[in-house]
């Protein structure tokens, strides 16, 4: 069978777990090779592993996204060790459930650090490099809470509204540069960073391979944005730019906001 990304190099934060993982296997399946970056050792070894045994390169990079240096450090390996580097998923983020009038300052500027100027952490350390060889594919992992926000999310939905933007502008920006930007914005799906959190049968937990599919295909068709799952998340935003009204009651109706079960939430804010 045809691989899309034969002979591709590739990088992805966040891949020690949940949707980084789910798309560094995808990446290493399509016939890329795959910098693993994430800050913890252990579970990047579990996603390397899996990588080899596609019959992939799989280069492990201990790396904080908020620390900037860290970062370009990460991407210098990267390049110098597989060769070159095609495709960057800037994937890394953490999540927190909390009430806009219950969160602390110092919670939201610690979600804004980690998945808004972490991400650019990473854009900024790759983006020269690109526009340097005049090609390559840089992909974010939003969420559907950076196109309408959902309760009781409300400092996470500030950091992907804050990333949904950027984006938005950064992809005009670089238009015939021959530099990608692709966004993916998908709903809930089934992580340890929201194991804690049950979804409505309306919209349950998707698989993290979703996700990782709309990367390839982002990269491939050179994509700009994608939204998973399309269909229910489309219905979404269309209702929201028809009434805001009428799509905070979607959310209100079909329990959108989900519940807390008893398991300990991963990554979560303190």
């Amino acid at each position: 069978m045809k691989q899309s990304l034969s002979g591709k190099k590739a990088a992805v934060t966040g891949a020690s777990s949940g949707i980084g993982r789910a798309t560094a296997l995808r990446l290493a399946k399509e016939g890329a090779d795959v910098a693993l970056i994430a800050r913890n050792r252990e579970r990047l070894e579990e996603t390397a592993a899996q990588v080899r045994a596609l019959g992939r390169r799989a280069l492990i990079l201990e790396a904080d996204v908020t620390e900037p240096e860290q970062v370009r450090s990460a991407v210098e390996t990267a390049i110098g060790e597989l060769g070159g580097l095609d495709i960057f998923h800037c994937n890394a983020g953490i999540y927190l459930r909390c009430p806009a009038k219950d969160l602390r300052m110092d919670q939201i500027r610690k979600l804004m650090e980690v998945d808004f100027f972490g991400c650019l952490n990473c854009v900024y350390a790759v983006l020269p490099y690109f526009l340097e060889q005049g090609a390559g594919s840089i992909v974010t992992t939003c969420s559907m809470d950076g196109k309408k926000g959902v309760p009781p999310d409300a400092a996470y939905v500030a950091a992907k509204f804050a990333m949904n933007g950027f984006f938005q502008v950064l992809r005009q920006e670089l238009r015939g540069t021959g530099v990608h930007i692709a966004t993916i914005y998908p709903s809930r799906m089934d992580t340890p960073q929201i194991r804690h959190v049950d979804c409505p049968k309306i919209t349950p937990k998707g698989n993290p391979d979703l996700v990782a599919r709309a990367v390839v295909k982002a990269v491939v068709k050179k994509k700009k944005e994608l939204m998973v799952p399309a269909a229910s998340c489309r219905l979404l935003v269309w209702a929201d730019a028809i009434s805001p009204s009428l799509s905070d009651w979607l959310i209100r109706v079909n329990g959108l906001a989900g519940t807390v079960n008893d398991q300990e939430p991963i990554n979560e804010v303190k």
